[in-house]
């Protein structure tokens, strides 16, 4: 999906899409042997291009939007949220109609001209033929639109790759999420915007040998109780569970982030409870502060302290993924 705006073309109004079709169409004439057969070979010629307009471009749309294929899945999550899934899906269906309803009537009027000696009749046949192609077209004025508009939205979703694991960075602001993922990063983490938070995300990424592996961090999403939400912010956060593979939620016992260690635990808990089957591993930033006696990992942004180790341990956890990830793989999708 990343980058994935690039491979949609601009959609057509309805209007810009029949000019399009009808002055392709009145530039072609063809000589026949008499004025009949010339009038009859160009309205044959007419009638093919400005169907075969229509429906390629209708066609081209269909097979360059993304597919939608499981709904318990990021992007689609993500889609749902931003653009609305169900609405999109009907527009799609409604371009894959007007596609099939203009071959049809291309096809039937191009044997009703070839059937006939009158120029009359096979005037009015490519009048008619103009006729109800602009109206399959103008039923699905509000579809295009409604495309062009979800490809701007899919240009402003984060560049994220759902195929390659990814560790998701927890807790409150200002207990040193943006430091993690700077140092573990190979190059400057970029941000990206993400439906619904002020900041958008911070997404960095790790390089180990020929892999590459994702660090992602969700300012104004992961920082709060998930009751505090409302139902849009709700959303979001359930589109990024189905992006992590590891949770990393780093809890600052020197509370110099604002919060007391009691709410910090209780925001643990709650993402424990609503990233349900990801596993969450837990450390203490701002060890140069203030440690504590508990049997987790440290971790100083000022000293360094801890930080290596979290990265190979992160790396290994994120290797572990992929493994798993191929053996689940069926080999029809590996070729």
């Amino acid at each position: 999906m990343a980058g994935m705006n690039t491979t949609i073309p601009t959609v057509l109004s309805s209007e810009e899409l029949m000019d399009k079709a009808f002055r392709r169409a009145s530039k072609i004439s063809k000589k026949g042997s008499d004025s009949l057969d010339t009038k009859k070979k160009t309205t044959l010629a007419r009638i093919t291009a400005s169907g075969d307009i229509v429906e390629t471009t209708l066609v081209g749309y269909i097979q360059k939007f993304p597919r939608m294929e499981k709904q318990d899945d990021f992007f689609p999550q993500l889609v749902d949220l931003v653009i609305g899934i169900d609405r999109y899906k009907k527009a799609l269906g409604a371009l894959n109609w007007a596609a099939g309803r203009t071959e049809l009537l291309k096809n039937q009027s191009l044997r009703e001209v070839r059937r006939t000696k009158d120029p009359a009749i096979i005037e009015s046949i490519k009048k008619g033929f103009y006729g109800r192609l602009g109206s399959y077209v103008n039923q699905i004025s509000k579809d295009l639109l409604f495309l062009q508009d979800a490809k701007n939205k899919f240009r402003d979703l984060p560049t994220i790759d759902p195929k390659v694991p990814t560790a998701v960075v927890a807790g409150f602001p200002n207990v040193g999420k943006s430091s993690l993922v700077t140092y573990i990063s190979t190059a400057a983490p970029e941000i990206a915007p993400y439906p619904f938070t002020t900041k958008g995300i911070t997404i960095g990424h790790i390089k180990d040998d020929w892999r590459m592996f994702q660090i992602v961090d969700t300012p104004g999403l992961l920082d709060r109780d998930f009751e505090d939400r409302n139902d849009i912010e709700k959303q979001a956060v359930l589109a990024l569970r189905y992006l992590t593979d590891i949770m990393i939620f780093i809890l600052d016992p020197s509370e110099t982030c604002g919060y007391d260690m009691g709410k910090q635990t209780k925001l643990l808990e709650n993402i424990r409870a609503n990233f349900e089957g990801v596993p969450i591993v837990v450390i203490e930033s701002k060890c140069d502060v203030m440690r504590t006696d508990k049997e987790v990992m440290r971790i100083s942004s000022v000293t360094g302290e801890g930080m290596e180790e979290l990265k190979t341990q992160l790396v290994e956890r994120l290797r572990t993924v992929l493994r798993q990830r191929a053996l689940e793989t069926p080999l029809e999708e590996v070729e």
